[in-house]
């Protein structure tokens, strides 16, 4: 937010009225979004979301909560894991549970994944749907970007993290090389939108995409966010030379 307004793309709007928009981009795109990531990273977001699961290492018995995890990428990925720990350990099941504030992508990601470990539920980022301390681990994917308030969706996640648990955030990201941020920029904002018109037929939600990222704050501004709402040893990783950040914190 700045001051009393939300940022939607390049734009601040009412913070009422941020919700309405991004529900709107992200009705228009569900039944195309794994396919555009595809396309717009030429498969390298693939990666990017392999190594966060990695770096999360879900165990039995664990519940895990999927925070803007409509499609179920992400959640697929910590289910294999979960089921591949408890195969060598023992123990009980993990949990997986997909929030998402948008039902058009929770109902492709229901079609999508059917691992048994995976529950699914529409929820708000900012209040989620579950007790105090009662969840082991909290990830989210390329959608705190789209949050009206992000300092108010880190506290509600450190609320509902146990003691020891962890936070993973992997988001989209600024470059510190100036040659690679120029390269960045102008890739985003020529080729993205063209290829949303052309395969989803929406070039405007496309647009609100690449222009929510330049929105988002830098690595070191969001660790210091992340700081701020109780998260303890938090570092961040680049990938891709920082066209990515996976942003990572202990609830202690």
């Amino acid at each position: 937010m700045t001051g009393t307004r939300a940022t939607f793309g390049f734009k601040d709007v009412e913070p009422d009225e941020k919700p309405r928009l991004v529900r709107g981009v992200f009705d228009r795109v569900a039944s195309r979004y794994d396919l555009m990531n595809d396309l717009m990273s030429a498969g390298v977001h693939r990666v990017w979301k392999d190594m966060t699961a990695a770096r999360l290492n879900p165990q039995p018995g664990e519940r895990i909560v999927d925070c803007a995890g409509g499609t179920g990428d992400i959640a697929r990925r910590l289910a294999k894991l979960a089921r591949q720990a408890q195969a060598r350990r023992g123990g009980e099941d993990a949990e997986i549970l997909v929030v998402d504030y948008n039902a058009e992508m929770i109902g492709v990601g229901r079609e999508r994944v059917t691992e048994p470990e995976i529950a699914w539920t529409v929820g708000d980022a900012q209040r989620l749907p579950l007790p105090d301390a009662s969840a082991d681990a909290y990830v989210i994917a390329f959608g705190i970007r789209n949050v009206t308030d992000i300092p108010t969706a880190l506290r509600e996640a450190r609320r509902v993290l146990k003691p020891g648990g962890r936070f993973l955030c992997l988001e989209f990201s600024r470059p510190p090389a100036k040659a690679l941020r120029n390269a960045y920029d102008a890739y985003s904002f020529s080729v993205i939108p063209a290829v949303g018109q052309w395969v989803a037929k929406d070039r405007d939600s496309y647009q609100y995409l690449v222009e929510s990222i330049r929105r988002f704050p830098d690595q070191q501004t969001f660790a210091a966010m992340m700081e701020t709402a109780g998260f303890s040893r938090v570092t961040f990783t680049n990938f891709t030379g920082g066209v990515a950040a996976l942003h990572h914190g202990w609830a202690i």
